[in-house]
């Protein structure tokens, strides 16, 4: 949106170096630690992530996380598809993260 170029490869850990985000690695140390509830490597993460952000920051970063998860799953547990224009929007980003190899990805309909 703004014009900045991000490497979206690096949420599926495939890519490496600069990925165009600011602080990219602990941001995705923290929240795969947090995603996959790891107790010992969120304490680990959370103390490298605290290093470099703000504690305002760090606060954002805990909620977006807390947020998607949440939207996310009671989304998928409902069926609740794309919709048009969302669909429309998003088939490069979807198709750039591998997220049709999610079971949920069964409730996004095929592009007309």
């Amino acid at each position: 949106m703004n014009g900045t170029a991000v490497d979206l490869a690096a949420v599926n850990g495939e890519s490496h170096g600069d990925v165009g985000v600011e602080h990219a690695a602990e941001l995705l140390a923290f929240t795969d630690a947090v995603m996959r509830g790891d107790d010992n490597a969120v304490r680990r993460t959370r103390a490298a992530l605290r290093a470099v952000l703000s504690a305002e920051a760090y606060v954002e970063v805990a909620a977006i996380i807390g947020a998607f998860n949440v939207v996310d799953r009671v989304a998928d547990s409902i069926g609740i598809p794309l919709d048009d224009m969302m669909l429309a929007m998003s088939g490069d980003v979807r198709e750039e993260l591998h997220l049709a190899r999610f079971a949920s990805s069964a409730n996004t309909p095929a592009a007309s």
